[in-house]
């Protein structure tokens, strides 16, 4: 955008702002909203967010608890800008983590708590609800907004938000080229017999048309939305770097897997390629980046450890992910927060960076601006999770709640049939692989927490389960 035609699209952007407001979104001040808040100049800010598949928290190398997966690139994110330690998705599963990020709500607000279309078990000891089959329609999302104030969106690699991947029919108001994405390249993980060397994951294909969206936009702002399929199952690599994994020190180890190794480093190199393109074309000062993973990797495929659990469970290791935002003059290279945060965050976080301030009622997220920028923590405390679903590969329909250093677990089968041991109680901090429970030792503030719990789902209108009438022990799927 020429700068003669900036300051009219500001001039019009302030004049215009009132009326916005009735729209649910009120604009901040028209040269803040045009101009970076780094206040450095009077760029908009782009924005890069790559969210992976399945990645778990132990499998890139900024945390330092691995030397097995080789991530130079995330960590280059990570040592550019800020990690979080304490970073969390708002679902052990992909298609309600990746509403969040769209709408800043609650999957138990979206009453979209379980990946589309989701798994039948009409025998098992709960009933499971009705839930939304794709991203409801009346949902205004985030690229939706930054179309509004000029930003050219792209979306490349995994959607989710429907209940199937015929991504060429005209006319599907539910898939992102009808959500507010101008660039769209949608594609689906492979068949377990894919050719390794055909780019079964997509890869290569994701990343070339990010690097061509950002060479086609560099004189606009952009919002680039990067969405891998990566590590998510079947496991597909080329012999050649599959190999340089297993020839690896602690291959035998059941944190690490050569096949996933090799599929993570095909990808941090197109992620390295992606920033380089943006340094390349003098676009580094101005961009944000973001890196965060969908949910928690799948422990039947690797442990999770030092994390308990996997995907589709509501232990850490199903929901704690790897997170870490660079934006350069704002935060200091290399910080590192212990703040928990969540993926419903994510909404309010890139609108204010491009200017805009939503009207957060009825969503769950809050800014993590202030948090970016050193200035101070969020005014919450507690994060929430409703997961009332069984999976095939997952643990047993739950909720949860983290205030502070404690997360409290509700097992819904337990609640419901007035079974014992209802809940479960763990000091997340100082026991990260929650192998002590603390419910009995500390039952007043589990208590607290559950009752927390309850009030929050009842805030929400979230979907309950219920006593299944055609339980069948002998028929039900025991995850």
């Amino acid at each position: 955008m020429q700068l003669t035609n900036r300051n009219k699209f500001c001039e019009k952007m302030g004049r215009f702002s009132v009326g916005l407001a009735g729209s649910s979104l009120i604009m901040i001040p028209a040269m803040q909203s045009c101009g970076s808040l780094s206040g450095k100049d009077e760029k908009s800010l782009n924005i890069v967010f790559i969210v992976t598949d399945d990645q778990g928290w132990n499998q890139v190398g900024y945390h330092g608890v691995t030397d097995f997966y080789e991530t130079p690139n995330i960590d280059r994110i990570a040592s550019e800008g800020m990690h979080f330690t304490s970073a969390y998705s708002a679902s052990p599963i992909s298609s309600p983590a990746r509403a969040s990020i769209m709408t800043g709500k609650n999957p138990a607000r979206l009453h979209l708590t379980n990946f589309i279309p989701g798994g039948l078990f009409p025998y098992n000891l709960l009933t499971t609800p009705v839930m939304e089959p794709y991203l409801p329609i009346e949902e205004k999302i985030l690229p939706e907004y930054l179309k509004d104030i000029g930003y050219a969106t792209g979306h490349f690699g995994k959607w989710h938000l429907y209940t199937d991947r015929l991504f060429d029919e005209p006319g599907r108001f539910y898939d992102p080229q009808y959500r507010g994405f101008d660039d769209v390249l949608l594609n689906k993980k492979p068949e377990p017999d894919h050719d390794p060397y055909d780019d079964p994951h997509h890869v290569e294909d994701i990343t070339q048309r990010s690097l061509q969206f950002i060479e086609q936009n560099r004189d606009k702002p952009f919002f680039l939305y990067v969405s891998h399929h990566v590590v998510h199952r079947p496991l597909i690599e080329t012999p050649d770097l599959v190999e340089k994994y297993e020839n690896k020190p602690g291959v035998d180890n059941p944190v690490n897997d050569p096949v996933m190794g090799a599929m993570i480093e095909r990808m941090d190199e197109g992620i390295g390629r992606i920033l380089d393109k943006i340094e390349e074309l003098g676009l580094t000062d101005n961009t944000v980046v973001m890196f965060f993973s969908d949910n928690g990797g799948l422990e039947l495929l690797q442990s999770q450890d030092p994390l308990r659990g996997g995907k589709a469970m509501l232990f850490e290791g199903g929901i704690r992910v790897p997170l870490c935002i660079s934006w350069p003059g704002v935060i200091e290279p290399g910080s590192r927060s212990t703040t928990p945060v969540i993926s419903d965050d994510f909404f309010p976080t890139i609108l204010e960076m491009a200017g805009l301030s939503p009207d957060m009622q009825e969503r769950d997220g809050m800014s993590l601006v202030p948090v970016l920028k050193g200035k101070g923590e969020l005014d919450r405390d507690a994060l929430y999770w409703h997961f009332p679903h069984y999976h095939h590969l997952g643990y047993r329909p739950s909720g949860a709640i983290r205030m502070g250093d404690y997360k409290l677990i509700e097992w819904y089968e337990e609640t419901l049939w007035g079974r014992p041991n209802q809940i479960s109680l763990y000091n997340v901090e100082k026991d990260i692989n929650e192998s002590i429970d603390l419910s009995r030792e500390m039952s007043h503030l589990a208590t607290k927490m559950r009752r927390r719990l309850h009030e929050w789902r009842r805030s929400l209108n979230a979907q309950e389960m219920s006593r299944n009438p055609y339980y069948d022990p002998e028929l039900a799927s025991v995850p």
